[in-house]
């Protein structure tokens, strides 16, 4: 008998099992709605007009040492960048950054290092998050606790509850996970006066803050407004002990090439616990990737090391962002204008790549199997899947099983349970 063969099958996960069935159906009607990839409007991939810009000077350029590996820590060039893309300034000595794969590796190189290193009682995340934050802290032995964040009677924020939660039941060291910006999945961010009152708890209860700074320059359109909350953190007096998890995957349209950095910010600028933090982050790499995937950052690099290309990376931002906006816009106009049971309104006040629409798991099965549109069974749809062609009909969808949902269901409610 193998020793394997008493090995569990392990959950699979949701989006890639969903995005599998997307391309196995055949129904020319067919809609993904549920992969985190921008999308154009005739529903094609789009590699940014500034990164292929980039990609072919580095191809005619042809050096030598393309293929090299990169130091254990990683680009230090694209590091000092990357920092200041999230802080805009920042003392020398005040933050200790390495290069990771991309948001993921971010956010687990962190989580291990909390773990290991500042041994909080317990990591707070909010509820709803993004699924895998609960596997990679799970994975290394802390099982994160929820503070709540979305209500589902009207699919807004609920601040009230997320502070009250913090508030009462934090304790002093427990690390907190915050979205930088298009909180995934529900699209709702805390205002700049609920970000300044997020801070001054963290700072009474003396709360670690780790940011996931996943959608910086997609979200708004402007890299700045949606560092906002980092950097009102950074800017505190006295400042913060921190961390930041940055991915280029949303906002370079880099998915595959895994490029990201960890930031741990020092309350105090020093020089020898901020070499201690890069010794220990470089240790943690060591054994794990050794060093992170080099073409994705030279990418990166060369953009933001140079005034014209981030001037044209900002347009292609704003292409990006704008076209998601007018896509909540057309579904939420469809809908009202199709007078579908319920509120909309949450479609066009959240913002980024993913909408929670409030849809339940019994809609979603039937959107899924009677009109062959492909979400999540927790509502969330990736806005970028929405074009010209498919909004009307996704509106229509929705309309048809929100207004008949007992009959469909055969049963005396829309939930179906």
């Amino acid at each position: 008998m193998s020793c394997f063969s008493s090995l569990p099958a392990q959950p699979t996960d949701e989006i890639f099992d969903l995005l599998a069935a997307f391309r196995a159906d055949s129904n020319p009607d067919r809609v993904n709605l549920g992969a985190g990839v921008y999308c154009t409007d005739e529903g094609k991939s789009w590699p940014l007009d500034v990164v292929t810009r980039v990609e072919k000077d580095l191809f005619e350029e042809a050096s030598l040492t393309r293929h090299d590996y990169l130091p254990i820590e990683g680009d230090q060039q694209f590091l000092k960048l990357a920092r200041n893309l999230v802080f805009a300034h920042q003392d020398e000595l005040s933050v200790a950054s390495v290069q990771t794969v991309s948001g993921t590796g971010a956010n687990h190189i962190g989580a291990r290092f909390v773990a290991d290193y500042l041994r909080p009682q317990n990591i707070w995340v909010s509820d709803p998050t993004w699924a895998n934050h609960h596997m990679i802290w799970e994975s290394v032995g802390l099982k994160p606790k929820l503070y709540p964040y979305y209500k589902k009677s009207d699919c807004s924020l609920d601040f009230e509850g997320m502070i009250k939660t913090l508030e009462e039941e934090a304790q002093p060291r427990d690390a907190v996970l915050l979205h930088a910006c298009a909180h995934n999945p529900t699209g709702l961010d805390p205002t700049k006066e609920q970000w300044k009152i997020i801070a001054e708890v963290c700072q009474r209860k003396q709360l670690f803050p780790f940011f996931d700074a996943a959608y910086q320059g997609f979200a708004s359109g402007s890299p700045a407004e949606d560092a906002w909350a980092i950097r009102y953190f950074y800017q505190q007096q006295p400042r913060p002990d921190m961390i930041v998890a940055q991915s280029f995957s949303k906002n370079f349209g880099l998915y595959g090439h895994r490029t990201g950095a960890i930031h741990l910010v020092l309350a105090e600028p020093s020089k020898e616990i901020r070499d201690n933090a890069y010794s220990t982050l470089a240790y943690l790499l060591r054994s794990e990737i050794s060093m992170a995937p080099k073409y994705g950052s030279t990418i990166v690099k060369t953009v933001l090391d140079s005034e014209e290309l981030t001037a044209a990376w900002m347009a292609d931002l704003q292409v990006m962002s704008s076209r998601i906006k007018s896509m909540r816009q057309a579904l939420y106009d469809e809908l009202v204008r199709l007078e579908t049971p319920g509120t909309w309104n949450h479609i066009v006040d959240q913002i980024g790549m993913f909408s929670y629409t409030g849809l339940t798991p019994f809609e979603v099965k039937v959107l899924r199997e009677r009109f062959h549109i492909y979400l999540l069974k927790s509502g969330r749809i990736s806005i970028s899947g929405l074009n010209k062609r498919n909004v009307n009909y996704v509106a229509k969808a929705i309309h048809d099983v929100r207004a008949n949902g007992h009959e469909l269901n055969g049963t005396n409610g829309v939930n179906g349970y």
